[in-house]
């Protein structure tokens, strides 16, 4: 086989960074040609279905630090002839905006957001985690300088605060003011910065966020304590009010930054997997030299190389080399696997030890993997009912802020001027809308984030909230409790013939058939180190069984043998009630093995967590009555019906619906559609699920059934977390906000509060995914 060219080695022609990628490196004019060339669009859109010339975008809103900012950008997309739909969630700060190819380019959605003051980017967009370390970099020097001034300004106005009636001499004290003001001068034009911008731009469009009465009390207090130190004897100069000023910038600061950290910590699952593709991958030319091309170049038939380190680019079929693949967040399996030739592998999995050749089969949306983060960008850009009510509630709060701010300094205009308006600051900074918008995304998205390392998919994070009411859960059987697959749970045989005999001469009989019996009788024998005999003329009777002959080793007279049903083997016993086969040779009956369904190893467990949660467990299916009756005795299921159509389970979960119970309904995804649309929460479940046609809440992606017992449990503390976050910031401003107008919380206090209001939401949040981590480890 060839080899590789080095990584340094000239791209191919055409090849380089997706149009995603290379948008948001290159200057605004040129960024727009390249999003507008329709042969790029598959970088960042899909089409939508059913809708002639219609696209759906998933974009990264860079700039938002509230839910008015959300509500901003929502409008201005909305605003754009041919966009149909747009939605921004402002605890993501990711979009997705439904667009007519025919009426609007993408440049033209993406200018809106940006005369709106803002900066959308593809949603995979490969710069997107350098870009954000570079923000990081310039917040964390921004907090610098503000800690360091602070630090400085405090020791120059300690001495006011300490000193005795004519300790310090008025030369000294105005000296000191300067000082304190030249100390300042950096925080404001460099610390200040994106308070001051974002509120200016708030201003040009006549609308508002949170930054504008953030800048606005850093603006006042900084005019005040000016006019104080360059008139000590005017209106203001009574105080100055550096030290207050620094120290709630640095307060402010110190919030924002690691809000930021915590957003990111709370949903990195959900970025992890979007971002999980490389760039470019080598393919194998013509000639059997490789070059390194765009992933979005690849198609079906390609030859590429992968090496250790990389996500594997589309799925594909290992044709040479043997490796370890890591599924974790694909599949919910998190050992890895082996993966060697002939075996296939999954777009944005990792290839983990040694170099293989794959043969590329599916790619772009077409693959498991474009399904999932389909999903995930779904639910990224979902608000609940209670963030949406929030949300709502965040202009009229703000619009609130300014006239308290307004009417505090009127009131108290006449006790004192300069008293009046650090009065108003306080009461400018203290409020915090983004601690009552934060409450619900942020526990929501910790939630979906922990839920997916786990291969559990939120599709819609108001799920969650319906989940956590949930008191009634419905199984299927078929592919949901039980397996696919039949195993063997009893062998009878006749007198002088052992267990193992009678399964080795079935063993030689089944291993030439396909059917699901067959199939059955082979594994166990397998897994029981059974040797079978050796077969002879061995023939399938269609919808009767196996006839033929085998032998016990080489050179040994061959026993004429049948295996199948009563009727076909010529024998008369006593038929068990499940699935069962009967072997017989010249002398009769010889055996008989019964067979059944494999029920998941964690079924069992499930049910009983489910109940002792309080919930009840139910079990529909379209099978048989007996063969239904003994699973849910074997799992401890009370109430249990079979021979159920898709509609019967319908007409089931309306009469419980009806009285009183929130029902949620666990299927495979497919004959199950009925059920799962009608119940207040659905769970897809299996490896085959259709990502694409799944209409559940949640998808479960591995085989693992506690998922659904650990949903339940996580979205109940979810919730609880939600209704904390609530209370505390209702709590906060309805406690904090009289206490600023009443002129009893400084201006430092007020920013130090409203740090800390945002950070316990978000801290709180990240309970979810400790608390979730520790269970995990100890399970």
């Amino acid at each position: 086989m060839a080899q590789p060219t080095p990584l340094t080695a000239p791209r191919g022609e055409g090849d380089g960074a997706p149009a995603a990628t290379a948008a948001s490196a290159a200057q605004p004019a040129d960024a727009g040609r390249l999003l507008d060339d329709p042969a790029e669009w598959s970088a960042f859109s899909k089409p939508v279905e059913g809708r002639a010339d219609c696209w759906e975008s998933h974009l990264v809103i860079e700039g938002m630090h509230c839910a008015a900012c959300a509500l901003t950008v929502e409008d201005a997309l909305r605003h754009v002839p041919g966009v149909a739909s747009a939605s921004v969630s402002a605890g993501s700060r990711r979009a997705r905006v439904v667009w007519q190819a025919d009426a609007v380019q993408p440049s033209g959605w993406m200018e809106a957001v940006r005369r709106a003051g803002y900066r959308a980017l593809p949603a995979q967009d490969a710069f997107a985690s350098e870009r954000r370390r570079r923000e990081t970099r310039k917040a964390l020097w921004r907090w610098l300088v503000a800690g360091l001034c602070m630090m400085q300004v405090m020791m120059y106005a300690w001495p006011a605060y300490v000193a005795a009636p004519g300790d310090l001499s008025a030369e000294m004290e105005q000296l000191l003011r300067w000082a304190s003001w030249v100390l300042t001068l950096p925080v404001m034009l460099f610390s200040c910065g994106p308070f001051f911008s974002a509120a200016l731009r708030d201003i040009l469009q006549r609308r508002l966020s949170m930054d504008l009465p953030v800048a606005l009390g850093m603006a006042i207090t900084f005019a005040v304590s000016t006019a104080g130190t360059f008139d000590p004897h005017g209106t203001f100069g009574k105080e100055v009010y550096f030290d207050s000023l620094t120290m709630f910038v640095f307060f402010l600061l110190t919030g924002r930054w690691l809000e930021q950290r915590l957003r990111e910590r709370t949903a990195g699952a959900l970025d992890a997997l979007m971002n999980r593709l490389p760039d470019s991958v080598l393919r194998r030319r013509s000639d059997g030299e490789f070059e390194r091309v765009a992933v979005r170049r690849l198609q079906a038939g390609d030859v590429v190389r992968v090496l250790p380190g990389e996500a594997f680019p589309a799925d594909g079929t290992v044709l040479e080399g043997e490796t370890l693949a890591d599924e974790a967040l694909l599949t919910g399996e998190s050992r890895p696997l082996p993966r060697g030739v002939g075996a296939a592998v999954i777009a944005g999995s990792h290839n983990l030890n040694a170099a293989v050749l794959v043969r590329v089969e599916r790619t772009g949306t077409a693959t498991r993997f474009a399904q999932i983060v389909a999903l995930m960008e779904q639910a990224a850009t979902s608000r609940p009912q209670l963030a949406q009510l929030a949300d709502r509630l965040a202009r009229p709060f703000l619009i609130g802020v300014l006239l308290a701010a307004a009417g505090a300094a009127a009131f108290w205009w006449s006790h004192d001027p300069g008293h009046a308006l650090m009065v108003a600051v306080a009461v400018l900074v203290v409020t915090c809308p983004c601690a009552l918008s934060l409450a619900t995304p942020a526990a929501m998205l910790a939630a979906a984030g922990s839920l997916a390392r786990q291969g559990v998919l939120v599709r819609r994070l108001g799920g969650l909230e319906a989940l956590a009411q949930v008191d009634t859960v419905v199984f299927d059987k078929t592919g949901t409790l039980t397996r696919d697959a039949m195993v063997l749970q009893a062998v009878q045989t006749r007198a002088g013939v052992s267990r193992e005999q009678a399964l080795a001469m079935a063993m030689a009989l089944a291993q030439q058939s396909l059917h699901p019996v067959s199939r059955a009788l082979v594994a166990a024998g397998q897994g029981e180190g059974v040797p079978p005999w050796l077969p002879q003329e061995v023939r399938e009777f269609p919808g009767q069984g196996l006839g033929g002959s085998a032998a016990p080793a080489a050179g040994s007279p061959a026993q004429a043998l049948r295996l199948g049903s009563p009727a076909h083997c010529g024998v008369s016993v006593t038929a068990p009630a499940g699935p069962h086969a009967v072997l017989s040779d010249a002398q009769g009956w010889l055996a008989t093995f019964e067979l059944g369904e494999d029920i998941r190893p964690d079924a069992r467990a499930t049910v009983a967590t489910l109940q002792r949660q309080g919930v009840e467990v139910r079990l529909l299916s379209g099978d048989a009555e007996p063969a239904v009756a003994r699973i849910a005795q074997a799992l401890g299921i009370a109430e249990a019906r079979g021979a159920c159509t898709p509609q019967d389970k319908l007409a089931f979960l309306h009469e419980a619906q009806q009285r009183g119970r929130k029902v949620a309904v666990v299927g495979d995804g497919i004959n199950d559609g009925p059920a799962l649309a009608g119940a207040h929460v659905s769970f897809a479940f299996g490896q085959a699920v259709p990502l694409a046609q799944a209409q559940a809440d949640f998808v479960v992606l591995g085989d693992r059934l506690a998922g659904v017992s650990h949903t339940l449990l996580l979205a109940r503390r979810t919730m609880r977390i939600v209704r904390q976050n609530l209370a505390w910031a209702v709590a906060y401003n309805a406690a904090c906000v009289p206490l600023a107008v009443a002129g009893w919380l400084p201006a430092w206090l007020a920013g130090l509060g409203m740090a800390a209001s945002s950070l316990l939401v978000v801290f709180n949040a990240l309970r979810l995914v400790v608390i979730d981590k520790d269970q995990k480890e100890t399970s």
